[in-house]
């Protein structure tokens, strides 16, 4: 019953104005004793009620300076965690703030520790391309001397390597930007973007792309991480699509969900729980069957949000991406 710290300042309160009145009660007898005339009068009654009535002030005034600033407190820890801020600010009680002080440090300590293992990763990310490029000009050269299976097994292996570079290294900025502050990122100016790539690269298929994304949905989400998720999905569906592919948007409490259709064949129930299993790499993925959907999946889950695949209304595939909203 005392675990909370507004049970312990209530029940301090209560104890503190009890003793206060035995107190009072003790000299009030004492007085009456050594001036017994004051029995005669009423005088006493309205002192009395007044002093009832500014101790249960002082107690409810207590309660709520004393715990305002831990729902301050709570409200900033909030913004943090959310990525709305990146410290903890607000003037709090001398018993509270070193606290405070030394939360900021420990928040700052690790915001630049992330931002130092993130270039890590992208300088180990650069240095890997050039020898994968020295790589894919020997399956090249093999191919030019006459050896086309050296070759394709060589092409093979630096293409796994690229993606594998490129899936690490997406999972790695999105979860760096967990401890740092992400700024809102508007759907429909990424979507739009990619749709117009997509429709460029298959302009020969006439493709029906259609996005009903409103431009003030927002989600907490680094623009390069969902340009990943958004654009894998895209270009799954253009892939399979066989004339239409329809986004839609909308928000779901707290999340953002983005709904993407497409006509073409589909995917098999259970294929789709291979893709979508927690822990299965991306080199287990059965071929054709969209090596991007465990990408979108991994980074969708750093930022708190899930990817789900079901049947299209349109008869092919349907992707749902819930990612976390946020005011525009």
């Amino acid at each position: 019953m005392l675990r909370s710290l507004r049970s312990r300042l209530t029940l301090a309160s209560v104890l503190w104005t009890a003793g206060l009145l035995a107190v009072m009660h003790m000299l009030s007898l004492m007085v009456m004793h050594v001036v017994p005339g004051i029995r005669a009068t009423n005088g006493y009654v309205f002192p009395l009620l007044t002093g009832l009535v500014l101790m249960a002030a002082g107690v409810l005034l207590g309660l709520r300076q004393g715990l305002g600033p831990f729902r301050h407190l709570r409200e900033r820890l909030l913004a943090v965690r959310t990525g709305v801020s990146r410290r903890v600010d607000g003037v709090y009680p001398t018993e509270v703030q070193p606290l405070i002080d030394d939360l900021n440090a420990l928040l700052e300590n690790r915001e630049k520790a992330v931002k130092r293992a993130l270039a890590t990763a992208g300088d180990l990310a650069h240095g890997l391309k050039t020898p994968l490029a020295l790589l894919a000009q020997e399956a090249d050269r093999a191919d030019a001397a006459g050896q086309p299976e050296l070759a394709e097994s060589i092409a093979q292996q630096v293409e796994r390597m690229s993606r594998q570079v490129t899936y690490h290294l997406a999972r790695a900025r999105a979860a760096a930007s967990g401890s740092v502050s992400v700024s809102a990122c508007p759907v429909a100016v990424c979507a739009d973007a990619l749709l117009r790539t997509l429709m460029k690269l298959n302009a020969d298929r006439a493709l029906d792309i259609s996005s009903t994304i409103e431009h003030d949905l927002c989600v907490r989400v680094q623009r390069e991480d969902l340009d990943e998720m958004l654009g894998n999905l895209l270009d799954n569906a253009c892939k399979w699509a066989n004339s239409r592919i329809v986004l839609e948007a909308a928000r779901v409490d707290t999340m953002l969900v983005l709904t993407l259709d497409d006509d073409g064949p589909g995917l098999a129930g259970a294929l789709r729980a291979v893709v979508l299993e927690r822990g299965v790499r991306i080199d287990e993925a059965a071929p054709g069957s969209g090596l991007g959907l465990a990408i979108v999946r991994d980074l969708a889950e750093l930022y708190g949000g899930s990817i789900s695949l079901d049947d299209s209304p349109l008869g092919g595939l349907r992707a749902r991406l819930s990612l976390p909203s946020r005011a525009a």
